[in-house]
């Protein structure tokens, strides 16, 4: 049996696909430590034995990581990468290394953006995987932009410098050995990334604790239901969109029933008596899309590819970050709308709705690659790849 170190970073979108596969490789017999700036984050989502080796790093959205509203593009990128990322990659590599020394992996497994674990992984000659939870940097998004993928690069090089081997060639964020895609290129589409070391797993879906008093028995089987979630990130910017969408849907209540997830409590005090909008702080996601008809989402990826896991169609409003990349994935196979998040009306959001729920050409995409998604091996596979990495590439002597 083997020992995996998984370096996350306190994302809940980015945890919640490392821990399905944790759980697989635990039920195989193996042993699994975690490296993390949030300890009990990490144990509500992977189990509470988790092991976790405790980091320095930012809080996401405190102090200088706050992000302005209104940036989008380039700028927000910039953003992303000074205030969060980069921060987060020097300020992990100590307890990264001290994880390392006294977990002694056989192999690390590293979050796409948690910079530290293949950085510190590559210095010390532990090999290494990328764990790869939004697809978004599986397509050349920056080739109209090349000041910006120059100043990236420079950056990315600064990072090897000061936490890294200095004499490493390969990009942090795409690991020689293994690169776990959670997804596949039927989404992704026909300019996707390839590479001998990437595995297209698919998602990492598994069970999760659910919602707790959620009332199923308000459901009606004879509407269709719509699912509307920004997930947990966006909390700030959303009323005006939620707003829209209760316009939208209130207007639909005759075939129409929705289930709102609204942590922010954007949308005010929710009537419990109501049994045409379920608005809930928090919601079975899982649960709810295996009867859901619809999805109304940022595009997140994760909340993208669960959605499509289940044949689910969406109306897709990106954003920042990865988002725009991950709603023309979703519009490009043919799988949903795109609308405005800043500028979309109740009108307009509602015959995107229309179109996703009756126009057979949605849900035939959303079908054709949960097909894709469910060969692809999900949490399965990824195991399978991460125990064959182990056996064969031999960590050299930890300094």
């Amino acid at each position: 049996m083997s020992r995996f170190l998984f370096v996350v970073p306190p994302l809940v979108g980015h945890l919640n696909p490392a821990a399905a596969v944790a759980a697989e490789l635990t039920s195989r017999g193996h042993e699994l430590a975690w490296a993390c700036t949030d300890p009990e984050l990490v144990r509500r989502l992977a189990g509470e034995s988790a092991r976790v080796f405790p980091c320095e790093g930012p809080v996401p959205g405190t102090g200088d990581g706050i992000r302005p509203p209104d940036i989008r593009g380039p700028e927000a990128l910039k953003f992303l990468w000074e205030a969060f990322l980069a921060p987060l990659a020097e300020q992990m590599a100590p307890g990264v290394t001290a994880a390392v020394a006294e977990f002694e992996p056989d192999a690390i497994v590293a979050d796409q953006q948690a910079l530290a674990g293949g950085l510190v992984a590559e210095r010390l000659g532990v090999p290494w995987a990328t764990s790869a939870t939004t697809s978004a940097e599986f397509t050349d998004v920056l080739a109209g932009m090349p000041k910006v993928a120059l100043w990236l690069d420079e950056l990315l090089h600064r990072l090897r410098t000061g936490i890294g081997d200095p004499s490493g060639t390969a990009d942090p964020r795409f690991s020689p050995h293994l690169v776990l895609a959670f997804s596949t290129p039927e989404l992704v589409g026909p300019e996707a990334r390839q590479g001998g070391q990437i595995r297209w797993v698919g998602p990492s879906i598994a069970p999760r604790p659910a919602a707790p008093d959620f009332p199923w028995d308000r459901l009606d089987p004879a509407r269709s239901l719509v699912l509307v979630s920004l997930g947990t990130a966006n909390t700030d910017v959303g009323a005006r969109f939620l707003t829209e969408c209760v316009t939208a849907l209130r207007a639909r209540t005759d075939r129409v029933q929705a289930v709102i997830a609204d942590p922010g409590g954007a949308l005010g005090t929710p009537d419990e008596q109501d049994k045409d909008l379920l608005v809930l702080p928090s919601i079975p996601q899982l649960p709810l899309l295996e009867r859901a008809d619809a999805v109304v989402s940022h595009a997140g990826h994760n909340t993208v590819c669960e959605a499509l896991w289940h044949g689910v169609p969406l109306v897709v409003a990106p954003i920042r970050d990865d988002q725009p990349v991950i709603a023309g994935q979703v519009t490009g196979a043919g799988a949903g709308i795109r609308v405005r998040f800043g500028r979309v009306t109740a009108p307009k959001l509602g015959a995107a709705l229309d179109a996703v729920l009756h126009e057979p050409d949605h849900r035939a995409a959303a079908c054709r690659i949960r097909t894709a998604f469910r060969a692809a091996g999900g949490t399965g596979a990824a195991a399978t790849h991460l125990e064959r990495l182990a056996a064969a590439v031999s960590p050299k002597e930890t300094p």
